[in-house]
């Protein structure tokens, strides 16, 4: 007996099994290869039931046109097709390939930053979603299963016929989402393991929140997380080794780490090891009971933005600033430089990653002043003890791990002062309240107000835990689910 073709096996799981099925989805293959491929010729290519049959029986090889098109209605070249299937008890995800294919298209026409690859190339493989980095993160790939969805009683809902396949796709300890379309009305998503779970739960429905759904807001923070995540992961050993050096350095009033020193890092775990150096530098440079401090932040792209969110050893810093600060009466104040021309060549994901760093910050109850004068980009951070000290401390941006520094120079305190005043003068965050503060950055980085506020609103009221889960000791999503609620108070 002739083994199983992949292209029998692939038409078969896919609901193609029959030349009814199947003739339409060729037909709608031909047409859409025609548009994507700009070979107006492939518009009216057919296939008879005598040819399908001698296909699938492996008697004929689909040739020229005829071949184009079933190479682009399943995504695997028509050689591959023609070998005999693997036969490993794989459940295959039913849906049509066009469908998934029309999905990802308009996903990664959206994102700079994104590439969606949602068909496996054989038999019992899922897809992957490749998240490019742009000037600091690495980049990552994530595993990806994509299910055609319902709505049901404004439900996004996996039907219970995907739930075969959803349970052996979830089934490997490996991160992965799971994306629900519906259509024309885009992508949502959810965690892999939170499937998992939802399904032990009941073996009715797999529901998506509608939060969920792929917009800037959603995109910005899986983009940032899992690339952050990933790398954090790759750095674990080395980080955990290099922290334990550097107590000796603490001691020392100026110092620098140049990348080479610890060649293994990734930018991401260069950045993760110069923030925490540099937080503790700062903590033990600022006296019990002095007046607030003023922080200055380039912070100049969503990238960076995104540390502050997701890093966890950023809200041990804020914890410890606190305790040292109890006695000192008002909270720490923060000046951002991030130039107009800057936020405006960036992609509107990151612009809202920027402005919920800012808006962490003012959670905080720190006054924020936004400086977006471009030659202000140019000063490194820094930290201002009014009328005693600066403090130094540059790791983002810079070309070592950190570089830090510290003077008690009136002269040098008296500059730093001048340009902490001149931001706050010209600072294009104005208004008395937070809410103000945050709606005239909002402008500035050219983000809708409303839309903004209702969708951190919803996702601060839902929770995303059920779409982003760390897997590194080092991130953590509860502050930034805290600044979703904040933001989510305000007016829209």
């Amino acid at each position: 007996m002739r083994p199983r073709t992949l292209l029998r096996a692939l038409l078969t799981e896919r609901g193609c099994g029959h030349f009814a099925t199947f003739e339409e989805e060729f037909t709608r293959s031909a047409q859409l290869a025609a548009a994507r491929l700009n070979r107006p010729d492939l518009a009216t290519v057919t296939a008879s039931q005598a040819t399908w049959k001698r296909w699938l029986s492996g008697d004929q090889i689909p040739r020229s046109d005829a071949g184009a098109v079933l190479e682009f209605m399943l995504g695997v070249d028509v050689e591959t097709l023609l070998r005999p299937a693997v036969e490993r008890g794989v459940v295959l995800p039913q849906i049509a390939p066009s469908a998934a294919r029309d999905a990802a298209r308009l996903l990664n026409s959206m994102f700079d930053t994104s590439y969606l690859d949602p068909l496996g190339r054989a038999s019992g493989m899922e897809g992957v979603w490749h998240l490019d980095g742009q000037r600091f993160f690495d980049g990552t790939s994530v595993a990806v299963q994509l299910y055609e969805a319902d709505e049901q009683d404004g439900r996004v809902v996996i039907g219970a016929h995907h739930h075969a396949h959803v349970r052996a796709f979830t089934r490997a300890t490996r991160r992965a989402l799971v994306l629900g379309t519906l259509g024309d009305d885009g992508l949502y998503a959810i965690d892999a393991a939170h499937a998992r779970r939802q399904l032990a739960v009941t073996a009715d429905t797999l529901p998506i929140s509608t939060p969920y759904k792929i917009d800037d807001l959603t995109y910005g923070l899986l983009w940032a997380m899992l690339n952050l995540d990933d790398s954090l992961l790759a750095n674990d050993h080395v980080l955990h080794a290099e922290q334990q050096t550097l107590e000796p350095l603490w001691a020392q009033r100026r110092s620098a780490v140049a990348r080479s020193a610890v060649p293994d890092l990734t930018n991401v775990g260069s950045a993760w090891l110069g923030m925490y150096f540099c937080a503790e530098h700062i903590i033990r440079r600022l006296d019990e009971g002095s007046s607030p401090p003023v922080f200055w932040s380039p912070m100049r792209t969503g990238e960076e933005a995104a540390v502050w969110l997701f890093f966890a050893s950023w809200t041990q810093f804020r914890h410890a600033l606190q305790e040292r600060l109890a006695d000192g009466g008002a909270a720490p104040e923060r000046v951002f430089c991030i130039p107009a021309t800057d936020a405006g060549a960036s992609q509107r994901y990151e612009r809202i990653l920027l402005w919920l760093a800012v808006a962490m910050m003012e959670r905080d109850g720190q006054k924020i002043s936004v400086c977006a004068e471009p030659e202000y980009k140019r000063i490194d951070g820094f930290v201002l003890v009014p009328g005693r000290r600066v403090i130094s401390a540059n790791w983002l941006g810079s070309e070592g791990i950190w570089h830090v520094d510290t003077t008690d120079s009136l002269a040098d305190v008296s500059a730093y002062a001048q340009v902490v005043d001149h931001a706050r003068n010209q600072s294009v965050t104005k208004g008395d309240s937070s809410e103000e503060r945050l709606r005239s950055l909002a402008h500035h980085l050219d983000l809708d107000w409303g839309w903004l506020v209702r969708r951190c609103r919803e996702l601060g009221a839902y929770g995303i835990a059920g779409m982003l889960r760390p897997r590194s000791r080092l991130i953590s999503v509860e502050e930034l689910e805290r600044v979703l609620r904040f933001a989510g108070e305000f007016d829209d």
